[in-house]
């Protein structure tokens, strides 16, 4: 059982919903980005989700753009990614750690390798949102081979038709993206996400966790209530950008943990 299957089974048995945190790795800079990954357990984040920095994140609206530009300025790297994680992992074994970001850094590292060096830095899933399930054999199957979940984004264009393809491979959870376009753009609804939620679970006995449009605890909140949990990104990668310190950055993640958990 991976990390991400233990602590969704530890929800479960809870009652509770998921929070997952999206944080960009190495912004402002290496030393604040790795305070606040470090305290984003005990401020409620279940499952943490670690930016990969890219030069070209198509997915992504302004504010995660920033943050890549400001941890790429800053020297970060795929190699200082993995060093975040492998701090973290000496003062916590259990929370599930989620590496997001894009195929070119790892394929230019080499997919055995990175395979390699991501399970030993105590990384415990992947969302490479630049790969289709049409290129699933280039680092999906050899990801869950290494003991790696590999997850995959649903979004409202995935139909019918669609979805059974995009689940065949997919494990940990299914990330459903709450609206049409890129990150920060729209807010998320729950009365839109609720049966897109249910379509997807019809058809899968993975967790569906939600995010893309959710900034308050409130809107943490109600989308948990329809979906397994709730992310949020944006919201929180916004704080770092304007200079927040790194405990006033974590009381607006509890907040936020404490809006989903409530659900």
């Amino acid at each position: 059982m991976s990390r991400i299957d233990a602590k969704f089974a530890e929800l479960t048995a809870a009652g509770k919903k998921a929070f997952v945190a999206y944080v960009m790795a190495g912004d402002p800079d290496f030393d604040t980005s790795m305070e606040v990954v470090r305290g984003l357990p005990e401020a409620g984040v279940d499952i943490i989700e670690l930016g990969l920095p890219f030069t070209d994140p198509m997915a992504d609206g302004e504010t995660i753009q920033l943050a890549g530009q400001r941890a790429l300025a800053g020297g970060m790297t795929l190699e200082r990614t993995l060093e975040m994680a492998r701090e973290f992992r000496k003062t916590d074994d259990t929370t599930p750690i989620v590496l997001m970001g894009y195929y070119n850094p790892i394929y230019n590292r080499g997919v055995p390798k990175f395979l390699v060096d991501a399970k030993a830095a105590g990384i415990d899933g992947l969302i490479v949102v630049d790969l289709p399930p049409e290129e699933d054999d280039e680092l999906c199957i050899p990801a869950q081979a290494a003991g790696l979940n590999f997850i995959r984004l649903a979004t409202p264009t995935t139909d019918n038709k669609r979805l059974p393809k995009v689940l065949q491979n997919t494990s940990g959870f299914v990330y459903y993206v709450s609206i049409t376009g890129i990150t920060g753009a729209a807010a998320a609804e729950a009365g839109d996400v609720a049966p897109e939620v249910a379509r997807i679970k019809s058809q899968t006995d993975l967790p569906v966790i939600v995010g893309f449009g959710i900034r308050t605890p409130e809107s943490s909140r109600a989308i948990a209530s329809v979906a397994d949990g709730a992310v949020v990104g944006s919201a929180i990668v916004a704080k770092l950008g304007a200079g927040e310190s790194p405990a006033d950055v974590l009381a607006f993640v509890k907040s936020l943990a404490d809006g989903a958990h409530a659900a």
